[in-house]
């Protein structure tokens, strides 16, 4: 049961761990997580095409059209290229973590054993998995005061949380009103969430001694900002999740349903979701009959496939929270957050992972691996679906409000 939960939320990267990953497993074990999390992250950005060129299929119009979507590409042809450079971007980006990492443990271990910490950090932090080898399921809490490896974990689960897309479009435009919408989308949505995400983290826990309340005002904010950071579907932190205030807590379950952008290394429904169905009540409540964002509009079929992903996701989530609430004696709160951090793929939790039953085990499990593939297959199969409409049926107004 342990094995499988581990493999589980390693292939997920998501990072919920019943043992702790340093102390229980062995250095065997630990490598087998890595390789998972190296293949989960990977693998998930562009496992449709990966499948097909293994089995050596042609990739014709169709599969194009459904991994376009899949991927948010905007392109059918280079799809092989695209693979490359996506796993050319990720090997460079997890070797300049690991090498930047190496400097800190380098003064606080061996150099055999420095050099596997950053290794193992620098993969976890870019796939956005959440898993550590410090011990004693201690995350990053010893590096509170650390501006090197928070910062350098923050960039690396930015990095791997907003998609090779997105980071594509901006290097090529180098300029935001160049940008595709998009990728315009995922930035602003991003950027607006990690923001509101470390004003609230430190309003409420400004004074709170058992989390930021004794550290100076510059640990306190950037420690805030790495817990805006890490909710988006990392899952480090550098507090005990037990010790945040519920509203705080709360909050964090927000940003840990959203998660990162479609085509990444995140889990939760997505930025770009979240994104385009707030600009679409915004247009409504400006009074606009076409919703849309930065000039543009967004179809109708989108938008559709959007609430249809928001809504199917949180039917799921209460009724596995229900589920939980049936073989678990935990608070409905610690429940909650449990759930929606494994369909988020985060891996923060507030110390109720071990204490699990059989049965609980085996429910988080399910959500792990649910909230992996499952955004991503609902997406596919609303695609499949799809018909072109031959007749339309009368209109009729429903009563709303």
């Amino acid at each position: 049961m342990d094995a499988l939960f581990t493999a589980t939320s390693a292939v997920c990267v998501t990072g919920l761990v019943v043992m702790d990953t340093a102390d229980y497993w062995s250095l065997f074990g630990q490598i087998v997580i890595l390789i998972l999390i190296q293949i989960g992250g990977f693998g998930f950005m562009t496992s449709a095409t990966l499948f097909l060129l293994a089995f050596g299929r042609r990739i014709g119009l169709r599969e194009r059209l459904l991994i376009g979507e899949s991927m948010g590409l905007t392109q059918l042809g280079g799809l092989p290229t695209i693979i490359k450079r996506m796993a050319i971007f990720t090997i460079i980006m997890e070797i300049a973590g690991a090498a930047l990492f190496y400097l800190r443990f380098s003064t606080e271990s061996p150099a055999g054993t420095a050099i596997w910490k950053s290794l193992f950090q620098a993969i976890s932090a870019f796939n956005n998995a959440g898993f550590d080898i410090f011990g004693n399921f201690r995350s990053l809490s010893q590096y509170q005061g650390d501006l090197l490896v928070l910062l350098v974990t923050a960039i690396l689960i930015f990095l791997g949380g907003i998609s090779f897309l997105v980071m594509a479009d901006v290097l090529k435009t180098r300029s935001f009103t160049k940008l595709a919408l998009d990728s315009k989308v995922v930035i602003t949505t991003t950027l607006s969430l990690l923001a509101l995400g470390t004003i609230i983290v430190l309003l409420t826990e400004f004074n709170d001694a058992d989390t930021l309340g004794a550290l100076p005002i510059p640990q306190k904010i950037l420690n805030a900002f790495f817990q805006s950071v890490t909710a988006r579907t990392a899952g480090f932190s550098t507090v005990s999740m037990k010790n945040v205030a519920d509203y705080a807590l709360f909050f964090t379950m927000l940003l840990m349903f959203v998660g990162g952008a479609s085509g990444s290394t995140a889990g939760g429904i997505k930025v770009n979701t979240f994104g385009m169905l707030g600009a679409t009540i915004w247009s409504t409540i400006r009074g606009r009959e076409h919703a849309g964002a930065f000039g543009r509009e967004f179809t109708t079929q989108q938008i559709h496939r959007a609430l249809a992903v928001v809504i199917l996701s949180l039917g799921l989530l209460s009724l596995l929270v229900f589920l939980l609430t049936v073989t678990e004696e935990h608070r409905f709160l610690d429940l909650l957050f449990e759930t929606i951090s494994a369909f988020g793929t985060v891996g923060l939790s507030t110390g109720i992972t071990p204490g699990l039953s059989t049965a609980g085990r085996l429910i988080i499990t399910v959500t792990m691996f649910i909230g992996r593939l499952g955004p991503l297959t609902l997406v596919l199969s609303l695609i499949q679906r799809q018909q072109i409409t031959e007749y339309r049926y009368p209109h009729e107004a429903i009563r709303i409000g």
